[in-house]
């Protein structure tokens, strides 16, 4: 079987290109696909890869890429797929429009549907877009929407990285999906000896990540805040950071996980589609500070794992971090749920989705059928499998609910629901059971 792999964009390293990054290691032979290269701005190692780039490699710089919004349609079409079996899209804007022939199986990993294309207002808020650029832009989100409507009938068969990412693919797509998580490389984690009095973001500084809010929130209370990474919203939380918020940089892998360890909790202000480093901090044994949408309702249990905070505001990440402080987290346990994220879960898994096509059925990809310890993908121990929903909710959810009755005064259940994006409560996540996958 000839395979292919399609990603959005190469030029910055996050969560979907270590998804990537994953499936070259299980299919090396198979050539990457993508608009644009940025050598300098991803690891050393992926100058050894098989990486084949569009038009607009030479047409745009990689640091103003976006500025071709409009011609990454024409840029994806371009490309020829007809030698090919099998094709393996990482797509959260427009990979998973390529043309494929109908001898050609095309399997779309979705992070989420274009936030910018269906989620204008929201995302025009979250870039403080100014009046002339919203102007030019929200009327070509209506082609957008029309592209991304016609593109999404070329792909046989979606996976989505969450629940979330599955219920807006069925909202905007009218396509049914599965869920299967982002890996997780849970060899690189552990439980520190020692935990330090400060907490940790790690994440590009892009606006939509509402870093602004971390930044504002520990500045207030005056405690410490470490943040990792780097991006083009680096001077202004620089600016308005108080003198107890850190900004370290870009670290190593090694560094980073160190630093995650040892500190109090992981904050994640944003709404993620999944969120690979707050999981990371949970393999650290430490809890999470989330905003209660998107990935977080699929990998936190609020007051076990990490606390969901119900509105995107100071207010109310304010709260959470104090009610963080009042908890004896348990890290074994926390360690322990972590562990259902694994890569080596993420790599059977797609496996078993390749080997559905394939017609070598004696020599195909590892099967979890032939691994005892996967069979049924059911990789963790007794102690490490998932809690039953229906156990957690029995005292966790009244919990909850009456600690929302006390800050909010009183708490319907439009209320408890309000903040939180998909219609999803604070209380009982995650919810994976509505997007029908098989963990």
């Amino acid at each position: 079987m000839k395979i292919a792999l399609v990603h959005d964009f190469l030029v910055q390293m996050g969560g979907a290109e270590k998804v990537v990054e994953e499936w070259h290691d299980m299919f090396p032979e198979a050539p990457i696909y993508t608009s644009v290269y940025d050598a300098n701005a991803m690891p050393d190692h992926f100058r050894k890869w098989d990486i084949r780039t569009t038009f607009l490699q030479k047409v745009v710089k990689h640091r103003t890429h976006r500025m071709a919004l409009f011609l990454y349609p024409m840029a994806f079409e371009s490309f020829d797929f007809s030698e090919y079996d099998f094709v393996l899209s990482s797509s959260s804007a427009f990979a998973k429009g390529i043309i494929t022939q109908p001898k050609t199986v095309h399997v779309c990993y979705k992070h989420t549907p274009m936030r910018y294309a269906w989620m204008t207002g929201s995302y025009m808020k979250n870039e403080r877009s100014n009046k002339l650029t919203r102007g030019v832009l929200v009327p070509g989100m209506h082609y957008l929407r029309m592209w991304d409507l016609l593109s999404a009938a070329r792909v046989d068969r979606f996976i989505a990285n969450s629940s979330a990412a599955g219920r807006r693919i069925r909202k905007f797509y009218g396509r049914d999906c599965e869920v299967i998580f982002p890996p997780v490389d849970v060899s690189r984690f552990s439980i520190a000896e020692k935990v330090e009095d400060y907490c940790v973001v790690v994440s590009r500084l892009a606006p939509y990540k509402r870093l602004d809010l971390a930044v504002d929130a520990f500045s207030r209370l005056n405690k410490p805040l470490k943040i990792i990474g780097e991006g083009r919203d680096y001077a202004s939380l620089k600016a308005r950071a108080g003198s107890c918020v850190e900004f370290l940089g870009r670290l190593d892998d090694e560094t980073t996980a160190q630093v995650m360890a040892q500190a109090r909790a992981y904050i994640m202000p944003g709404e993620e589609d999944f969120g690979l480093s707050p999981v990371e901090a949970n393999v650290c044994g430490r809890p999470v500070i989330a905003y209660g949408a998107g990935g977080a309702l699929d990998t936190q249990i609020n007051g076990k794992t990490g606390i969901l905070f119900p509105h995107q505001t100071v207010d109310s990440l304010c709260e959470a971090i104090e009610r963080m402080e009042s908890i004896d987290w348990d890290s074994q346990f926390i360690r322990d749920y972590a562990m259902q994220f694994s890569t080596e879960v993420f790599r059977q898994r797609f496996y078993d989705v390749v080997n559905e096509y394939s017609h070598d059925q004696l020599n195909g990809f590892p099967r979890a059928t032939n691994n005892p310890a996967l069979k049924g993908y059911s990789i963790l121990s007794e102690k490490h499998r998932p809690i039953e929903k229906r156990e957690r909710q029995s005292d966790e959810n009244d919990r909850v609910e009456s600690h929302l009755n006390d800050t909010n005064g009183n708490s319907s259940h439009h209320e408890l629901t309000n903040g939180f994006s998909d219609g999803a409560a604070i209380e009982g996540a995650p919810l994976c059971e509505t997007a029908h996958h098989a963990a």
